[in-house]
């Protein structure tokens, strides 16, 4: 009776808010005992992105510790060669793909992994009871294959303790993808414009099940892991003292509905023969600005507004132009106007002295000194006849002949640059033929759909154009580069430019265990 009485002396409020507490405490309670739930399947639980059981008695690591509870009734499985769930397959588009799956018509090879405690002095208190498989995604050009590693599973007599050799380190962690598939993509995708929508039916095709939005990961991750390389031959380009400069469109990022926006590539192209994709939203000279800093030397361009108003603000930049541009616009005006083809001809003759010194492979003063001899007087004969053409009475100024005359004309000084300095080329065709690898991965990927993905092509194209310009196979690069990245020094990470490598690494690269599976 006096409890009955002490409840009915406390207030009511006072109760109603215990019982409040109480029942929030009690949903804290609740939300933490998920929270360790799922902790503990993440570090005990079956997870077949980590490695597929191919053994139903074997333990895992939360029942050899004690603290996992017993394990489940297994799924139905159906033998092939492999272990395969029969349960409900996640969609092609799902990013949280469960793991591999594949068809028995993949190939399979098997690399056998040898256990360091079976090779001591004390080899004979140990014995394999088992083995573990982990498998991987490989690719070799124009096929996939599985990489099978069978990991022994021994035991220690003289302690009763269970140990297992380790998975060989991947380049990202927990990834089904060996680095031999990540470059692969990368190459395919960017050297040879394959999208990643029709890879994604190859890999079908060949039986493989893996969704679109997992290459796309691999193809974010594995760029992101580039761009220092990328910063690093940015860095050196930039000490050239002769660069070549353009631009080239790419659609980019949403702009509304059904509309993306136009945005633009700046290929900048240094002596060492190295090229950088830089990326603006805008054409304007700000970029240029942006880009090129405080560089000082010779900056090779076509006669576009931006690259004049940049060496405005530069005084100790020299300015040169590309006599081909200056051509193409007397091309375009010869079925107007017959007189064009004297400019065509002129000019062609300066091509014909950069071909006799490629010849005779003349250079530094020996060229400088045949382009004075040889180009300097047809240089003057082309401004000559320039200067007689625009005297015409009957030329209309809107015509595409008076167009191309009045270009040349406004552009004279920076077109007699490359007379005065034997590392200036007579035009960018070289960086030309360099950045064609943007329009032509246009014509088939059509556009970014991000900013941040028009970034990351930038990179990659970068890399991989350079490796076709120091005749380095971009395949066996990546699958080098992206392995030795992570554990490089900082500091040296130019030594990874496709420059430096060839010298420093191409004679012994690093290889993908598919090499060492054959």
């Amino acid at each position: 009776m006096k409890g009955a009485a002490d409840v009915q002396q406390i207030d009511p409020q006072q109760y109603a808010k215990v019982c409040s507490d109480n029942a929030q405490l009690r949903e804290e309670r609740d939300a933490l005992k998920q929270e360790l739930a799922w902790f503990k399947r993440q570090l005990f639980g079956r997870k077949s992105e980590k490695r597929l059981v191919e053994h139903a008695d074997q333990l895992d690591l939360g029942q050899l510790l004690g603290d996992a509870a017993p394990p489940s009734e297994p799924e139905p499985t159906k033998k092939i060669t492999y272990t395969r769930r029969k349960g409900k397959q996640r969609r092609d588009e799902d990013v949280t793909d469960s793991g591999l799956r594949f068809d028995e018509g993949v190939a399979i090879e098997t690399i056998e992994l040898s256990a360091p405690q079976l090779q001591g002095q004390d080899a004979d208190q140990y014995e394999v009871i088992d083995y573990k498989i982990t498998r991987r995604l490989a690719q070799r050009p124009g096929s996939y294959v599985v990489l099978e590693y069978r990991r022994p599973v021994i035991r220690d007599k003289r302690r009763s303790t269970l140990m297992e050799v380790p998975a060989p380190s991947a380049v990202f962690d927990n990834s089904l993808a060996d680095v031999s598939l990540l470059a692969g993509v990368l190459v395919d995708k960017f050297l040879y414009h394959l999208p990643l929508y029709r890879q994604h039916q190859r890999l079908a095709d060949a039986g493989i099940t893996l969704s679109r939005a997992t290459l796309t990961n691999y193809v974010r991750r594995a760029i992101g892991l580039l761009e220092p390389i990328y910063d690093a031959q940015w860095q050196h380009i930039l000490q050239s003292k002769v660069l070549a400069m353009d631009e080239t469109p790419i659609k980019a990022g949403k702009a509304g509905k059904g509309k993306l926006k136009q945005t633009w590539y700046w290929p900048v192209y240094g002596e060492a023969d190295e090229i950088c994709f830089s990326w603006s939203r805008s054409r304007g000279k700000a970029h240029v600005v942006d880009q090129l800093g405080d560089f000082s030397g010779t900056l090779l361009s076509d006669g576009y507004a931006a690259y004049d108003a940049y060496a405005k603000l530069r005084p100790k930049v020299t300015q040169a132009q590309c006599w081909a541009h200056t051509r193409r616009y007397f091309e375009r005006a010869q079925d107007s106007d017959p007189a064009a083809a004297e400019a065509l001809e002129i000019i062609g003759a300066l091509y014909q002295v950069e071909s006799q010194i490629r010849e005779r492979e003349l250079a530094d003063q020996a060229k400088l000194d045949y382009r004075r001899d040889q180009a300097l007087p047809i240089v003057d004969a082309f401004f000559a006849w320039r200067h007689q053409q625009r005297q015409r009475m009957d030329r209309v100024n809107s015509a595409p002949l008076a167009k191309a005359l009045r270009y040349a004309g406004n552009h004279e000084a920076q077109l007699r640059v490359y007379l005065s300095d034997p590392d200036v080329a007579i035009d960018t065709n070289h960086l030309e033929r360099a950045l064609r690898v943007i329009p032509m991965g246009r014509k088939n990927w059509l556009f970014c759909w991000s900013e941040v993905g028009a970034e990351q092509v930038g990179i990659i194209q970068s890399l991989l154009s350079t490796c076709r310009l120091h005749q380095v196979d971009p395949y066996a690069y990546l699958v080098d580069v992206l392995q030795r990245i992570a554990l490089h020094p900082a500091r040296d990470v130019e030594q990874l430019t496709p420059r430096c490598w060839k010298t420093l690494y191409a004679s012994n690269p690093l290889r993908s265990d598919l090499e060492h599976a054959r």
